[in-house]
C-alpha cells in the first residue's frame, strides 16, 4: 500500500519504520512542528492536510496527531474516500457525529483506543474475570493508568475501554468516574484514576478487591511500537475488508470489526 501518515511525531516516525518493515510505501508524512515531515503545514489548516494527501497518491492513510487537532483532520480526510485509521485518543464523545459524517460522505474510518494485540487481549480477559467475580459481593472494582508525561489527555482511551468492558460485563458498576474522590465513592461508581510521569510508555491495571485478598490483572507496554504495527495492520485488513465487500464504505469502524 501508499500510505499517508498524518501526524509525525515520535509515534508517526514508528508507524512510518513499522509501514516499510511490511513492505508499505510510505508517501507523505505530514505535520505541524516535525522538521523532518514531507509536507509542513499551518496549525488548523486541515484543507492543507487534505490537498497534501490526495497529492501524495495513498491508497490510506493513518492520522496519528493530537486531541485537538484529530476531529479537523478527520472531517477533511473522510470526504477523500480513502480508509483511514486514527490512533489519536480523546475523541470518545465525537464518535457519534464522525458515523453520521461518514455515512453522508461515503467515506470509510476505524479507530481504536489501542491497536496492540495484547491490549484487545486484556480487554477478553478482563470481560471473563468481571463476568466470574461478579456474582461474589465482596470483590469490588477500579481501574489504573499511566503514561509518559507528553500524553495529552487522561485518562487514556484504553483506559476508558477498559471502564466500558467492565461496565458492560458487570451489575455493580454503572458510573465512571475519572476525578479524585473528596468523598466516599458509591458503591457503583467505577474509579479510574491516571499518572503521568517521566517516559512511561503505557501500564495498565484492574483491581478486583475484598477484604481477604486483591487480584491484579496488569499491562505493561515495553514500548509503543506494539500500538505502531498494529495500526499498519489495522489499514490492511480495513483496505482488504473494504475491496471483498465484508466491510462497506460510509461508516466508523473499530478494533473489533478487523481482528
Amino acid at each position: 500500500m501508499k500510505i499517508a501518515l498524518v501526524g509525525y511525531g515520535k509515534m508517526g516516525h514508528m508507524i512510518e519504520k513499522s509501514a516499510r518493515s511490511l513492505g508499505h510505501e510510505v508517501v507523505a508524512t505530514i505535520d505541524v512542528i516535525s522538521e523532518d515531515a514531507t509536507v509542513k503545514i499551518p496549525q488548523g489548516d486541515y484543507q492543507a492536510v487534505s490537498r497534501a494527501v490526495k497529492e501524495s497518491g495513498a491508497d490510506g492513510v493513518i492520522e496519528f496527531s493530537h486531541p485537538l487537532s484529530v476531529m479537523g483532520n478527520i472531517k477533511a480526510l473522510l470526504p477523500l474516500g480513502l480508509p483511514i485509521v486514527v490512533g489519536t485518543t480523546g475523541w470518545n464523545d465525537k464518535h457519534e457525529e464522525v458515523a453520521k459524517l461518514a455515512a453522508e460522505c461515503g467515506g470509510v474510518i476505524m479507530t481504536s483506543s489501542n491497536f496492540s494485540i495484547g491490549v484487545n487481549m486484556l480487554y477478553k480477559i478482563v470481560a471473563e474475570a468481571v463476568k466470574i467475580l461478579d456474582d461474589y459481593s465482596e470483590y469490588d472494582i477500579a481501574t489504573w493508568e499511566a503514561h509518559h508525561n507528553q500524553k495529552a489527555d487522561s485518562p487514556s482511551g484504553t483506559a476508558l475501554t477498559l471502564a466500558n468492558v467492565i461496565l458492560e460485563n458487570t451489575k455493580k458498576k454503572d458510573t465512571i468516574v475519572t476525578d479524585a474522590f473528596h468523598e466516599r465513592p458509591l458503591p457503583n461508581q467505577l474509579h479510574v484514576s491516571s499518572t503521568r510521569c517521566g517516559s512511561i510508555p503505557g501500564t495498565h491495571t484492574v483491581f478486583f478487591d475484598s477484604a481477604a485478598d486483591t487480584i491484579e490483572i496488569t499491562h505493561r507496554a515495553r514500548s509503543r511500537e506494539g500500538f505502531a504495527t498494529g495500526s499498519v495492520h489495522a489499514l490492511e485488513r480495513l483496505s482488504d475488508a473494504i475491496k471483498n465487500g465484508r466491510l462497506k464504505k460510509g461508516a466508523l469502524y473499530g478494533m473489533e470489526d478487523l481482528f
